[in-house]
């Protein structure tokens, strides 16, 4: 057995684990990260990453179905699905060889194996056979270890007829037809990729509209642009049974007090995670567990001392952005740095299907009920000329002002590159910046952005181009 020790040791090598690790180290700390399967985790190996070069595929052969709108003519093209897939798997091992290299830069052990802790300053790591390799001690232990697919009590996923993202970005043959059982950011994609590759995609939510998180506006227009490709979706639909055959899915729904039968080929579990807490020794430890994930305080450390936790697997948001933010946070507070908390108000979401969908804040049903009085400004990208030129004019900018204040309380997009353009809006919420400050702005044109620009102004009825 190996034995050292460490002044950190990180758990997990995902965006909120390995990040930690490389700020550890950039602090003149020692680090060790332990993983279990992948370098770079779910995200860059399962998740963020690969998915978003479905996405472009995805994209392309959507435009190339309209390359006569551009001035093209393109003749007899088809797609290879194995190879889009392929390309996928191919820049995900790219992105994973990326972080190997960046903890080999950084000084970084990093140690393949299954992790226990054995004590509040100990981890055992047990190979593929359960035998104990290495006895690691350190000063300070970050548990980063995120969330995995969860399904509905009662339905098990045989991941041959009834999926997850996992076999989802990963199948031999384009379906025919699939059912997509949840409609938060995971199904929506998943459905946009498919559908638009020819599948017949069924979209089954239990609560009133899909991304229900995300303001109501905003998905009402992605509704309307989902059923363009004949989705079929079904809204507050609980789901009751799912059976799986030798050669397709049956998924039973209840809706308004009626049963629906829907059948298709692939059922894909698309309902949220759950946090990876099992097998980590957190019961024996007495690590306190708070509805299935790991409870901290706000420096992100456990019930136990010198004991921490980030990312998933303390429960939502559950993106990886914010877990790498956790792990910068929790380390830098671990050195003894005046660091300010993170704010989750001003945390940007995303969904990557098209048109993508990008929000930061309170949406406006959730700014009402928290009782503000609002301005709200819109914008159409019918209107922006930059939009038109790309022949990409669907969605709007919706922004929502706090009255009393004049500060941005939460922003909204729907639009071709939705989430490349709530950059600016993360800035603007984070800053306390006012709505005047962004009007008076002076943005380039012809850019989207200027969409930005001409929604704050719509706010104050000052707005030129609608």
């Amino acid at each position: 057995m190996n034995k050292q020790n460490f002044d950190f040791i990180v758990i997990g090598s995902g965006p909120g684990g390995y990040v930690a690790a490389i700020r550890a180290s950039q602090l003149g700390k020692k680090v060790a990260v332990v993983e279990k399967e992948h370098v770079g985790g779910i995200c860059l190996n399962w998740g963020c990453i690969p998915t978003k070069a479905l996405m472009k595929s995805a994209e392309t052969y959507s435009t190339l179905k309209q390359a006569k709108k551009y001035g093209f003519t393109v003749d007899n093209f088809s797609y290879d699905f194995g190879a889009i897939i392929k390309r996928s798997r191919q820049l995900a091992g790219r992105m994973s060889k990326g972080v190997q290299f960046l903890f080999k830069k950084n000084d970084i052990t990093v140690i393949m194996g299954t992790a226990k802790l054995a004590a509040k300053d100990k981890v055992l790591v047990s190979d593929a056979s359960g035998e104990i390799t290495d006895e690691l001690t350190a000063d300070k232990i970050i548990i980063a270890t995120g969330a995995r697919p969860r399904s509905i009590p009662g339905i098990e996923i045989d991941r041959k007829r009834i999926i997850t993202s996992r076999e989802a970005m990963s199948l031999e043959k384009m379906p025919e037809s699939m059912i997509v059982i949840g409609a938060g950011a995971i199904g929506i994609e998943f459905a946009y990729f498919y559908q638009t590759l020819g599948c017949h995609v069924t979209i089954v939510e239990m609560l009133p509209n899909i991304l229900p998180i995300e303001d109501k506006e905003i998905t009402d227009v992605l509704t309307r642009s989902f059923k363009k490709y004949r989705s079929k979706i079904h809204t507050n639909s609980m789901v009751k049974s799912v059976q799986a055959g030798s050669d397709n899915v049956s998924v039973t729904i209840e809706s308004n007090g009626e049963s629906t039968e829907l059948e298709a080929e692939l059922a894909l579990m698309a309902i949220g995670v759950q946090g990876n807490i099992e097998g980590l020794g957190l019961e024996d430890l007495g690590v306190e567990i708070d509805l299935g994930y790991i409870k901290v305080d706000d420096s992100f450390q456990t019930n136990i001392e010198n004991v921490y936790a980030i990312g998933d697997i303390i429960g939502p948001p559950w993106l990886a952005h914010v877990a790498s933010a956790e792990g910068i946070n929790a380390v830098e507070k671990m050195a003894g740095m005046d660091v300010k908390p993170i704010d989750y108000s001003s945390i940007p979401g995303c969904t990557y299907c098209k048109p993508q969908v990008a929000s930061i804040g309170l949406t406006e049903e959730k700014a009402l009920e928290a009782g503000y009085v609002l301005k709200i400004g819109r914008f159409p990208f019918v209107a922006n000329g930059r939009s038109l030129a790309a022949g990409e004019s669907e969605g709007l900018v919706k922004l929502i002002f706090d009255e009393r204040s004049n500060k941005l309380l939460g922003a909204h997009i729907i639009h071709a590159e939705a989430t490349e353009l709530i950059g600016e809006l993360s800035v603007l919420k984070t800053l306390g910046i006012e709505g005047h400050d962004l009007i008076k702005t002076i943005h380039a044109h012809p850019t989207l952005s200027e969409a930005i620009m001409e929604a704050g102004a719509a706010a104050y009825d000052e707005a030129i181009h609608v």
